[in-house]
């Protein structure tokens, strides 16, 4: 077994080589097939060469970023959700490329047939990449440690990849003495630390490193902290550095001239379909268009944040709370919005104004903010940058993922922020838009995205 992992990157690498090549080659025989001989200038070889290279490139880069290529990795159908749109993507920028290159509008048609093969191809080796692994490495045999938090919800979580993990035991630190678990790491091929205490933990960590046995852990909010700070010395004494103050001046500036150079422009596109939306909801119920609400943003600072309204009117009377499963407060017309997500694009104005950025932490209402301390005190840590449209939360979480799991979600980001941490969210936005469990409500007995404590 041992060996066999060595191995798994080559497979898995060999696995996304055989699909690239497959792609570009199928690409190559409809350019040369159907649009070489059209072309009113024709190219010579090296310019073949390049629109088919180009294409590899822009395929290879989205699926890439997209998760494709993680055949055993990501769950079957998130691979072939990964790879599907990545192909699509690419195959619109390759009919962009060829009318370019055209100087008019050549038939769409053979791009379409190719995109149909192409898609036949990509569940056969889906699916035979798929046995594949299944018969090489089989899940893991796993032991879950944990102390004061019931590990029910991460149970349930490890057994939607029943291919991948199988928890064969439970340890709680409460029940069983710790030298007594460290004698069990030793008869598992993983050990899953669920959110123990930090000498404990660390104990338990070394045991593992000691029998090279793969860990899993639960981050604390201290270890993002530490995990983004940068390595200096002291003379011969390493330290670790944590800043603490968000973003640099420059990263400030640069970050607020690509929220303009992308919300004005898309702002004046989609014109037109905020016409369309605003009469839309004001047939419906003659109620106002927009909704506005307090947030917070950086420093704590509150604004009123834009949306196209898609709730009744008196959906607040009996107070704030988030949306839930089914939640029958919600227009005919705002479930249309909130499963296209057309109801966030007011937000392109407070990007504008400056309330928030295109990426960063999802803006919370003050009061459910103040019951999120209550439980967390460090909930306000995320508020060291502006608010975002998108994030690292939003794109990695779910709409009811817990309050201190989107916490250290956020954190994630600020303290590995980057400009093309920025793109690469913005880019994931768009893979999650059409994916139903990234904008389920909580549950219908909640208020807040907390829920009750187990006994």
């Amino acid at each position: 077994m041992k060996k066999r992992e060595q191995f798994k990157r080559v497979i898995n690498f060999l696995e996304g080589f055989i699909i690239l090549a497959a792609h570009v080659a199928i690409f190559a025989f409809v350019w040369y097939g159907s649009y070489v001989e059209q072309l009113e200038v024709p190219f010579f070889r090296r310019g073949d060469w390049a629109v088919i290279g180009i294409y590899g490139l822009i395929l290879f880069l989205l699926t890439n970023l997209y998760g494709g290529f993680k055949i055993g990795y990501l769950r079957l159908m998130d691979v072939l959700y990964s790879q599907i749109l990545s192909l699509v993507c690419a195959n619109v920028v390759a009919y962009i490329q060829i009318t370019l290159i055209s100087r008019h509008y050549l038939s769409a048609l053979p791009l379409l047939k190719m995109n149909m093969c192409q898609i036949i191809m990509i569940l056969l080796w889906v699916l035979i990449c798929k046995l594949i692994y299944a018969a090489l490495y089989p899940p893991r045999q796993m032991l879950l440690v944990c102390y004061d938090h019931a590990p029910d919800e991460m149970i349930v979580k490890m057994s939607s990849r029943q291919d991948k993990y199988e928890i064969c035991d439970i340890a709680d630190l409460n029940e069983e003495p710790l030298e007594d678990i460290c004698k069990m790491v030793a008869d598992y091929e993983a050990v899953l630390i669920y959110d123990i205490p930090a000498d404990e933990r660390n104990i338990i960590l070394k045991k593992c490193f000691t029998e090279s046995v793969r860990t899993y852990v639960t981050p604390k909010i201290s270890d993002i902290l530490i995990k983004a700070s940068d390595n200096i010395h002291l003379f011969d004494t390493p330290l670790y550095l944590s800043r603490n103050k968000g973003l640099s001046g420059e990263q400030i500036i640069f970050k607020r001239l690509m929220d303009l150079a992308i919300c004005l422009p898309i702002s004046v596109i989609l014109l037109p379909l905020f016409l369309i939306i605003a009469l839309l909801i004001k047939i419906y119920d003659g109620g106002p268009i927009l909704y506005k609400q307090p947030r917070l943003t950086i420093d704590g600072k509150v604004f009123d944040i834009y949306k196209f309204r898609s709730m009744r009117m008196d959906s607040e009377k009996n107070g704030a709370q988030l949306a839930k499963k089914n939640d029958d407060r919600i227009t005919p017309v705002g479930r249309v919005l909130r499963a296209l997500h057309f109801d966030e694009f007011p937000q392109l104005i407070n990007i504008i104004k400056g309330d928030m950025s295109l990426v960063g932490p999802r803006p919370e209402r003050p009061e459910i903010a103040e019951q999120y301390k209550k439980i967390i005190p460090e909930f306000d840590f995320r508020l060291k940058v502006k608010a975002g449209l998108t994030g690292y939360a939003q794109v990695y979480g779910k709409y009811n993922t817990t309050p201190y799991d989107k916490l250290k979600l956020d954190l994630t980001y600020i303290e590995n922020y980057s400009f093309w941490l920025d793109i690469k969210l913005m880019f994931l936005t768009f893979k999650i838009l059409f994916q139903k469990d990234n904008t389920e409500g909580i549950d219908a007995n909640q208020i807040t995205a907390v829920k009750e404590k187990r006994e």
